[in-house]
């Protein structure tokens, strides 16, 4: 479902209202409840893999029941955040950065990096599209307007001396859902499109398109890493809650280091997951392309995540130069890095 800017922050601030009087219950059993979020995609693998695994429910023990809600876009995973309906989420970053400011750097922590890089701008051939200014007159779909990749996507053009449509330029940026994306680029009603994985990978394999631009080459100033999810949790459930939110933390890490060791395993697993979840599974090819753009990880990056913010001030998204401070938290990570032996992240 699309939403207007405006309309989406008022439903965000109203559901921020009512999140004051909605909290965290006990379970008809006695069992204290944690409430997480994920997306049943590759960029949130820790959350699918360590759900599948058990990791998580081994970490929080058997008095803690966890209630998971797969969401398809962060804006929706920021209003339950606001609603009192979910305590923890893996998410991209830009959503997050709205849902700070939004409610004013109340509702919501960034407690540790999930995935970085796997996002990359696909062009049909068919297009001749060989460098930037190829781009005028073009139409180019994200996933969602003021979504990671829709912001990077209007940064891109901007910072290439050209305008989108509505800044009065011949660049058409087209907000849709991933898997119209792909329907479109096979019938050749775009051009190209900015995705995450494994879309990115799909328009590639099962679309024919070509990689125009892997979104880590921009990021020279962090060695191509840059955040595509991370984990946030309600302000007031990290304050009530911490032992809950550590635990979950150390399995994110073991589960992440798992990942890492074992990558051919964490790809199978992963796909069995996301076939349980969606119905289809990967093919090989596409889950093999998309794994190896980006990687897990515990780190947050914040530098990127700044430069993200900045990019949705200057794309029009948000009204103000943002200020975030106090959008990190990363004292229970460190603590598990500390005892892990692990360098800490800033």
């Amino acid at each position: 479902m699309k939403i207007r800017k405006s309309s989406a922050f008022c439903l965000i601030g109203m559901a921020f209202l009512l999140a004051g009087c909605q909290s965290s219950a006990d379970s008809p059993s006695g069992k204290r409840i944690m409430r997480v979020g994920y997306f049943p995609n590759i960029t949130h693998s820790q959350a699918l893999i360590g759900m599948a695994r058990g990791d998580f429910q081994a970490a929080l023990g058997t008095e803690v029941e966890i209630q998971a809600t797969q969401f398809n876009a962060g804006p929706s995973a920021i209003e339950a955040i606001f609603a009192g309906q979910i305590d923890l989420t893996y998410i991209g970053p830009n959503p997050a950065i709205n849902g700070f400011i939004k409610s004013g750097g109340k509702a919501l922590r960034i407690v540790c990096g999930a995935t970085s890089g796997g996002a990359a701008l696909i062009v049909r051939p068919a297009a001749m599209i060989r460098s930037a200014a190829d781009l005028a007159g073009r139409k180019i779909a994200s996933p969602q307007l003021g979504n990671t990749q829709d912001v990077a996507l209007r940064r891109y053009i901007l910072d290439n001396g050209l305008k989108t449509l509505e800044q009065g330029g011949t660049v058409e940026v087209v907000p849709t859902d991933n898997p119209l994306i792909l329907d479109m680029f096979r019938l050749g009603t775009i051009d190209g499109a900015w995705v995450p994985e494994p879309w990115a990978s799909r328009l590639v394999v099962e679309g024919g398109g070509e990689v125009f631009l892997d979104e880590r080459d921009l990021w020279t100033d962090t060695n191509g890493e840059f955040v595509t999810a991370h984990i946030i949790v309600s302000a007031k459930f990290l304050a009530q809650h911490p032992d809950l939110v550590k635990a979950w933390i150390r399995a994110h890490v073991e589960v992440t280091q798992w990942e890492l060791d074992n990558p051919v395993e964490a790809r199978a697993l992963l796909n069995l997951e996301i076939e349980k979840l969606t119905g289809k599974k990967l093919a090989a090819e596409v889950l093999s392309m998309a794994w190896g753009r980006m990687t897990v990880s515990w780190d947050p990056i914040s530098a990127s995540l700044f430069t993200s913010a900045q990019s949705a001030f200057e794309a029009g998204f948000l009204k103000e130069e943002p200020v975030l401070d106090g959008i990190y938290d990363l004292t229970l990570l460190n603590e598990v890095l500390q005892e892990k032996s692990l360098p800490a992240v800033e």
